[in-house]
């Protein structure tokens, strides 16, 4: 059974930021804080969470929290963001959403709350792409391509029943079986990148058969590309 990893490391810098600069934030306007919160939580909280998840710990968030710039550019890229995750949560009720600093955290595991199989999901030693799962990828396709501007993220994750070596492979094949459909459905290559795990990274421990099936997910992390980051600049110097 693989340790899991310590998170404490968030609510540390977030104490950095907050603990150091509350009185000023408190003072300022709904806009100035977001502004705030960006050039200075963003610039502590991501330069620590992105050196210390990404190395194993958690990629996804490691490239969201990598791929932020700050400031007044990163608070008008989170408002995109904002929109984005907005219509995944409303168009695919099996994602888990998570808005994380200036991009956005998609998981797929096989823990959907209404019981339902909604989502992108494997059967047992399987990697091929359910009918289940053709629906859920067409309709992340379809947002995806409403905002083009983004680069994404597709990781492979399994639990710890089996060998490293095999859940290795199994998470390859199933990170690229999700990959290959993006791009057979739409999504430009050059905007994905494809990464698999195995079971070193658990979301929960393996104990239980609900924690395993939560282990077994795809995630997806979306992030501004160049253009995105460029333009947002731009108007923030504007502003």
């Amino acid at each position: 059974m693989k340790r899991l990893f310590n998170y404490m490391l968030l609510p540390v810098a977030a104490t950095l930021f907050f603990g150091t600069g509350c009185e000023t934030v408190k003072k300022s306007s709904n806009q100035d804080k977001g502004v705030a919160v960006g050039a200075t939580g963003g610039a502590v909280i991501g330069g620590i969470l992105g050196n210390n998840i990404g190395k194993g710990k958690n990629t996804a968030l490691g490239a969201i929290l990598g791929a932020a710039i700050g400031g007044v550019a990163g608070g008008l890229i989170g408002n995109k963001m904002d929109k984005q995750a907005e219509r995944i949560k409303t168009e695919i009720p099996g994602a888990k959403v998570e808005r994380v600093g200036e991009g956005i955290n998609v998981t797929f595991d096989e823990n959907n709350p209404d019981g339902s199989k909604a989502g992108v999901y494997f059967a047992t030693d399987k990697y091929d792409i359910s009918a289940n799962s053709k629906l859920a990828l067409d309709k992340l396709v379809k947002i995806f391509n409403e905002y083009p501007e983004t680069n994404i993220l597709v990781e492979g994750h399994t639990d710890d029943v089996g060998t490293d070596a095999y859940n290795m492979t199994l998470s390859e094949k199933r990170a690229n079986a999700v990959g290959d459909y993006l791009k057979a459905d739409g999504i430009a290559a050059s905007r994905l990148s494809i990464k698999w795990y195995g079971e070193s990274q658990p979301k929960v421990e393996n104990n239980s058969d609900a924690n395993r099936a939560l282990n077994r997910r795809v995630e997806f992390a979306v992030t501004a590309n160049d253009k995105m980051k460029n333009d947002a600049k731009v108007e923030a110097d504007k502003q």
